[in-house]
């Protein structure tokens, strides 16, 4: 990381907290760099995290198959910096994550983010359906996807 002239990393890739050494390596890059987030699918434990982190949550929907595996005692630990992130893979994603979204007031005092599934939801589309519903989200690319496609490692 020291490599590149940047303050701002993101810890992301499968799922980070997986690794061993992911909560060291956190704290250690809150040492040195003015902003460090963690991308989490959602399915592990955030609460030991460092607080200076600002996490970026998965709410996993139904259409991806692992919404089983969504943690919501994660929810506890969601501070006024973090996101959660929607990644919606149709309509009825759209208003499965609306309906959540409206019974659970600990994802309302975060940052929200829709993103459609590469190649199956348009951007377009989802702007429009977010529009529409009047929701207070933002809409969100996988810049990843659309810089690399499925190039692995990226």
């Amino acid at each position: 990381v020291s490599a590149y002239p940047t303050e701002y990393i993101t810890v992301t890739g499968g799922e980070p907290l997986a690794q061993q050494h992911c909560h060291q390596l956190l704290t250690a890059l809150c040492d040195r760099y003015s902003q460090v987030s963690l991308e989490t699918s959602g399915a592990l434990c955030v609460a030991k995290v460092d607080p200076r982190v600002r996490k970026i949550l998965d709410i996993k929907t139904p259409d991806s198959g692992e919404s089983s595996k969504n943690r919501l005692s994660n929810l506890d630990y969601i501070q006024p910096q973090d996101e959660i992130k929607f990644v919606i893979g149709s309509h009825r994603d759209f208003l499965w994550a609306q309906s959540t979204i409206a019974a659970d007031p600990r994802i309302q005092k975060a940052n929200i983010l829709f993103s459609p599934i590469y190649e199956q939801v348009t951007l377009r589309e989802l702007a429009e359906w977010v529009l529409t519903a009047g929701l207070h989200v933002r809409v969100q690319a996988q810049l990843h996807k659309i810089i690399w496609g499925e190039e692995p490692g990226r």
